[in-house]
């Protein structure tokens, strides 16, 4: 009886020691494993950061589009305007009499900047 204690013993010893190995590795991979978690974690705020200022830069492409849009719409009008005041101009210089003789708008020179 006591040979067969003496075994149980030794074999129950034996099992806790494979327990305590198995144990061992398990809290190595868990240790792994967090590892990997905590770069995944970093990488994806790397990501979120960096997503972010793109959707910044192109939130700030588009306004300097709607801007530039505004602005030629705004050199168009002038542009427009510039050539009405242009005809109206010339209507008004061509009542004046030059030399004593009054010339009309289609006998005057007309030279137009580029």
């Amino acid at each position: 009886m006591i040979r067969n204690s003496s075994a149980e013993v030794e074999s129950g010893v034996k099992l806790v020691r494979e327990t305590e190995n198995v144990l061992g590795t398990i809290q190595e991979y868990v240790q792994t494993i967090n590892l990997h978690m905590e770069a995944i974690t970093t990488s994806a705020r790397k990501q979120s950061t960096g997503l972010a200022e793109v959707n910044a830069a192109v939130n700030q492409m588009d306004q300097v589009t709607q801007q530039n849009a505004a602005m030629v719409e705004e050199t168009s009008a002038a542009g427009s305007t510039l050539a009405d005041e242009s005809t109206r101009l010339r209507e008004l210089i061509s009542q004046f009499t030059l030399s004593g003789s009054a010339r009309s708008p289609d006998q005057s020179e007309h030279r137009y900047a580029a």
